[in-house]
């Protein structure tokens, strides 16, 4: 009897250890740790420099060639608007299985070509594969990213900055994978191999939990709670790209590393990333064992009249000066858009002053950086580091990558929320810290480059999260799918203009100048390959600092007010108890004030608590 009791205990508690690992999986937290390892895989676009020395000597290009594949490579990589408007109209696991496939697809191909195992394709053909392969890149942004600040709308700005910042380390980690698997001195041709297939299994394994999921917003002290959550993640991130820092120094001083060795840092390495989980599974526990709130009977009522009245109310004030309804087109309101913050349609965001100026800032920044960060490769040559240094700037670049992304992303977010500082005017210092990186590749400063790939891997990192959360505040969540994908294509287009027509153009100018040929590695060696470029560079990105700082004062008093007011409505409810919550505009007091005499039934027992009683008015708000 005794056993049978004992067996029933283990019976019972084994089902609820089951009934809780769903719960896990199920979770929010859950969906954001996946969303963490899809980023931290979805960033191959960045080691460009890593194995473009193996397609430029394999394939016989010269360096404008390798460029206008570079360039192929940030199209794919930023022209998003396809996964975004798919993402529109079906769940966020169409676009991730569509991004694995082309993923594998693109890269596969790259690395059959660059290891003879196919005919030699035209650079067109070749252009096309890292198109492909790169633009899955976007497919995983819109995927997991969109959808986690989607889940996580009041702490976007935090969401974004710590999702952009993994895909920012993924380059650093898969340096890390390679030099363990094949080696520190290999030319790169078989970390293509790698990032055809890592990133698309690890999107198809993590396909089911990529999801949105619709809750009902918490209070104030739940808001401050997952804040922390947050700052949790930092803490673990911030270990995790130490970790990888410290290695590369070490790994680049000691020439004599053994590979015994490779394989206990990636096996730290793999603990680093994974170690999220125990914040994960922390905050479901807090999550599963928490009671369930008490529901009122009230809330169709509230919901009902405050419905009733606003109805009335909005037909009463259009009535007199309501359009006819045959002269309405989709094209009507393009140029009269909303108030900031507010959702803009596609085509009245696309068309706005704010995002022209942000676009043109964008292509000036980001531009600039990404081009100095996919010529690290044919930069450090030029100026005589070995290919062991060159692996290593590259990761210096993808770790700083990362601190510009989480730094930005919390950084703008504490004094946006503490001193009302815009975030344009972020951007604005961080591209006039970025004039300094290049201004150091254009001196030939001796070592120089060392301290230029850490500011251009930050700067180039930290623009990101500005970029999309401007967009997200400016033009509202609503097209965010398709707006966040149009703010990168800004990228490509400075790619084009600064690395294809400037850098590109001018290396290959020096090496005929030095005695090369057209149709073979065509190499350059000094300070003057890049110098010219570089100081043109900096001068661009000096003027997209005085565009962005135009959008700063455009939305000054933008800033200045409460951004996030209609995702805190309930904590303001909690907090003012039966008062009005001071951002409710006058016009719906008395529909308000109907809904509040509804939600304070007399019957105790159907009252609940004050916070139900805000959180379910909540509910019914929302479906609106």
């Amino acid at each position: 009897m005794v056993f049978a009791d004992g067996t029933g205990v283990g019976a019972r508690r084994e089902l609820a250890t089951m009934r809780f690992a769903s719960h896990v999986v199920r979770g929010r937290w859950f969906m954001f740790f996946a969303s963490i390892l899809i980023m931290a895989a979805a960033g191959g676009t960045y080691i460009f420099g890593i194995y473009s020395k193996a397609i430029k000597t394999s394939l016989g290009y010269d360096q404008q060639t390798l460029n206008t594949l570079s360039f192929f490579k940030d199209v794919g990589a930023n022209v998003g608007i396809l996964p975004g408007l798919i993402n529109e109209v079906t769940p966020p696991w169409v676009v991730l299985v569509c991004g694995a496939g082309m993923n594998l697809v693109g890269y596969l191909m790259i690395y059959l070509s660059v290891t003879g195992r196919t005919a030699r394709p035209p650079v067109w053909l070749m252009c096309v594969y890292i198109a492909i392969g790169a633009n899955s890149q976007s497919f995983a942004n819109t995927g997991a990213l969109v959808t986690a600040v989607k889940n996580f709308p009041e702490d976007r700005g935090v969401v974004l900055g710590l999702l952009k910042g993994f895909v920012g380390l993924s380059g650093a980690i898969f340096t890390q994978l390679y030099r363990a698997i094949y080696g520190a001195d290999n030319d790169g041709a078989d970390l293509v191999l790698l990032m055809a297939w890592l990133p698309a299994a690890i999107s198809l394994v993590f396909i089911p939990t990529i999801r949105i999921m619709p809750r009902a917003r918490g209070t104030a002290v739940e808001s401050r709670r997952e804040r922390k959550a947050f700052f949790y993640f930092l803490y673990a991130s911030i270990v995790l790209a130490f970790y990888l820092l410290v290695m590369n120094v070490v790994e680049l001083e000691d020439r004599g590393f053994p590979k015994p060795a490779y394989y206990v840092t990636v096996i730290v390495l793999l603990l680093l990333i994974f170690f999220p989980l125990v914040i994960v599974v922390k905050q479901e526990l807090r999550n599963y064992l928490q009671p369930p709130l008490p529901t009122t009977q009230s809330v169709p009522a509230v919901t009902t009249a405050d419905d009733d009245d606003k109805t009335a109310a909005t037909a009463t004030e259009t009535e007199p000066t309501e359009p006819p309804s045959t002269s309405a087109t989709c094209f009507q309101d393009v140029f009269r858009p909303p108030a900031r913050g507010e959702d803009y349609t596609i085509l009245q965001a696309l068309f706005s002053v704010d995002m022209l100026v942000l676009f043109v800032a964008t292509i000036c920044g980001v531009g600039g950086t990404l081009t100095a960060i996919d010529n690290m490769g044919q930069i450090g040559q030029s100026l005589g580091y070995p290919q062991r240094s060159i692996a290593t700037l590259v990761s210096l670049v993808s770790i700083w990558n990362y601190a510009g992304r989480v730094v930005a992303g919390f950084a703008s977010e504490h004094v946006l929320s503490r001193y009302k500082v815009p975030r344009p005017l972020v951007l604005t210092v961080v591209l006039l810290v970025a004039c300094a990186g290049h201004l150091l590749i254009a001196l030939g400063v001796s070592n120089g480059l060392y301290p230029a790939s850490v500011i251009l891997g930050f700067c180039f990192g930290a623009q990101w999260p500005l970029l999309f959360a401007i967009i997200s505040e400016i033009f509202g969540l609503k097209y965010y799918s398709t707006l966040y994908n149009f703010g990168a294509v800004a990228s490509p287009v400075g790619s084009y203009i600064l690395n294809v027509r400037i850098a590109g153009r001018k290396y290959d100018e020096e090496a005929l100048r030095q005695g090369g040929r057209r149709g073979k590695d065509l190499t350059c060696v000094g300070v003057k390959c890049f110098q010219e470029s570089f100081y043109i560079i900096a001068a661009v990105t000096f003027l997209g600092a005085l565009v962005s700082l135009l959008l700063a004062w455009r939305t000054r008093n933008f800033y200045r007010g409460d951004l996030y007011g209609k995702f805190k409505e309930v904590a303001m409810a909690t907090t003012t108890g039966s008062s009005a919550p001071a951002g409710i505009d006058r016009r719906q007091e008395p529909a308000n004030g109907a809904g509040a005499v509804a939600a304070t039934p007399k019957d105790p027992a159907a009252s609940g608590s004050d916070d139900a009683v805000a959180q379910d008015s909540k509910i019914g708000s929302s479906t609106k």
